[in-house]
């Protein structure tokens, strides 16, 4: 089959239910201490009961550190011992959360597990998608390889919900999982490309896919057997238009050099996503997302 045989773009929207779509991402995992600040006043909430704990300035960085069972923090010099060890960090409506001197939107939990504090961004999917569109991909690239990229990255984040449970979290912010930049990634285009791929994902015998994707795959893409010794019904081998490009990654699924490339030659999201997934259809998410 030609790839332009193999490029019509032929799909059907399925509406999937859903009751909400928040995932909950995790930048730092078992550390000593952090630093956090907001761009607005943020409430400092107890988790066993509900109750405001503390007010944070805005635009003032606080140190938190586990103490035994529970959380600390540093206010004007002094340690401060909060009576648990869940907390919950909500900064005014519009407002950012500053973590690893990076910016954040949403809300942020901070766990004392016994091995030290766990920072957690909770955040709506759409709102994920925007930190990571520009961090999985240069900004400068092709519309419609990012459009792509967003619709690959929706479909990997809903598929692995819960893959981290054991830590509290859903996804790592790490190309582990996806590369997350939260809010200071974001792009004008990027935000753009997540926006008008809003709640679509990839679904291959009625389950979303996580559609895996890896910079360049050196020619052509690998078969999840020749990886992962298991066969996965919407991963084929292709040619990945990425000649030239040293291999980088596992070479899985899409190729974003050859994403880019196919876009180049005219190709839009849904044609390069059909390209390098075999068996897939379009799905949108229905609810909160």
């Amino acid at each position: 089959m030609g790839i332009r045989r193999a490029l019509i773009l032929i799909f059907t929207f399925i509406f999937l239910c859903s009751p909400c779509f928040a995932i909950k991402i995790g930048l730092q995992t078992h550390v000593n201490k952090t630093f956090i600040g907001a761009s607005t006043q943020a409430q400092i909430i107890n988790c066993d009961n509900n109750k405001l704990v503390f007010v944070m300035e805005k635009m003032k960085g606080y140190e938190f550190k586990a103490y035994r069972n529970v959380i600390a923090i540093k206010v004007d010099g002094e340690w401060k011992k909060m009576k648990t060890n869940k907390i919950v960090i909500k900064p005014e409506p519009n407002g950012f959360v500053s973590v690893k001197r990076k910016w954040y939107r949403g809300h942020f939990k901070v766990i004392n597990d016994g091995e030290g504090l766990t920072v957690i961004n909770d955040i709506p999917l759409e709102k994920y998608l925007r930190g990571v569109v520009p961090s999985e991909m240069p900004s400068g690239w092709e519309h419609e390889a990012h459009k792509a990229q967003a619709i690959a990255a929706r479909s990997y984040a809903v598929a692995n919900m819960g893959k981290r449970a054991k830590y509290g979290y859903d996804l790592k912010d790490t190309p582990e999982d996806q590369a997350y930049g939260g809010a200071t990634a974001e792009k004008t285009n990027t935000n753009d490309a997540v926006s008008e791929t809003e709640g679509i994902v990839l679904v291959c015998q009625g389950k979303i896919v996580p559609a895996y994707y890896s910079a360049s795959a050196g020619g052509k893409t690998n078969t999840g057997s020749q990886v992962w010794s298991t066969d996965l019904p919407f991963l084929k081998s292709v040619p990945s238009f990425d000649e030239g490009i040293k291999k980088n990654g596992h070479g899985v699924g899409m190729s974003q050099y050859g994403a880019n490339n196919l876009a180049k030659r005219g190709y839009n999201a849904y044609q390069i996503l059909k390209y390098f997934y075999a068996n897939t259809k379009f799905a949108r998410i229905k609810g909160e997302y």
